[in-house]
């Protein structure tokens, strides 16, 4: 019991240390224009094929889904209005936030662990590069970055698989749709959903950054590793996410 509990304010101590120590590399030049935009290039230009997949069945399914149950009180004209509710709110930062935790954790938190595992952040120290600058600081910031950018990407392609979805039925046009998607959403919507998106990618960032940068010796640690920072940050999401939206219901 007592070595369960002193792991447990050891990493805790750790993880204090950690973000103490990001902070401050933060504000602290030289910055690594550089890397952080390679890094955000990684993130997010490479994430688009499965984001791009994710985000239109997401919207189209959702569409589907739905339907049925406005049909039923005749009330099938509301359907846009509530599809652009769902996406900007609530589906497209937490449905980008999963993806990412699962590609981008894994990625991040695997090549850092290798990186640890064959020596090169010892070698980049004795070079005189600032290794947690380098490593950590860039892909934390391009996390917090990126996350939002993807998260509009998916909210529009969501909203085009929802329009899809009901143009199959529907004498609907884009335009019309469209339209009615933008009147019911407004600035709260969207500064909600770029609060959720920021939270997120900065928690995906630091949690896989964290997993791969301290893990373990030997190449059994670069799978603990990338596992780790896939579950640590999907957990910490939904705990956000239920965090955020108890605030928010309050704000509102």
């Amino acid at each position: 019991m007592l070595n369960k509990l002193r792991s447990f304010f050891t990493e805790f101590a750790n993880i204090h240390r950690f973000l103490t120590r990001f902070w401050r590399e933060l504000v602290t030049p030289p910055y690594e224009f550089k890397e952080i935009i390679r890094q955000c290039f990684e993130i997010g230009y490479k994430s688009l094929p499965l984001i791009s997949l994710t985000g239109f069945i997401v919207g189209f399914v959702f569409t589907k889904q739905s339907r049925p149950s406005l049909e039923e009180f005749g009330a099938t004209s509301w359907l846009p209005s509530l599809i652009s509710i769902a996406i900007i709110r609530a589906l497209a930062p937490l449905v980008t936030a999963l993806i990412a935790s699962g590609k981008i954790g894994s990625q991040v938190g695997a090549e850092l662990s290798s990186m640890n595992v064959t020596e090169q952040i010892d070698a980049m120290e004795v070079s005189g590069t600032n290794p947690f600058k380098f490593l950590i600081v860039s892909r934390i910031i391009a996390t917090t970055i990126g996350i939002p950018i993807l998260c509009f990407y998916v909210a529009g392609v969501g909203l085009l698989g929802g329009y899809l979805s009901m143009a199959a039925k529907d004498d609907l046009s884009f335009l019309s749709f469209f339209t009615q998607v933008f009147e019911t959403i407004g600035y709260q919507d969207i500064w909600a959903m770029v609060f959720r998106a920021v939270v997120f990618g900065f928690t995906i960032g630091a949690v896989s950054c964290y997993c791969g940068y301290y893990s373990s010796k030997g190449t059994e640690g670069v799978g603990k590793a990338a596992n780790a920072a896939v579950v640590a940050s999907m957990f910490l999401v939904f705990i956000e996410e239920i965090i955020i939206v108890q605030i928010l219901s309050i704000i509102s």
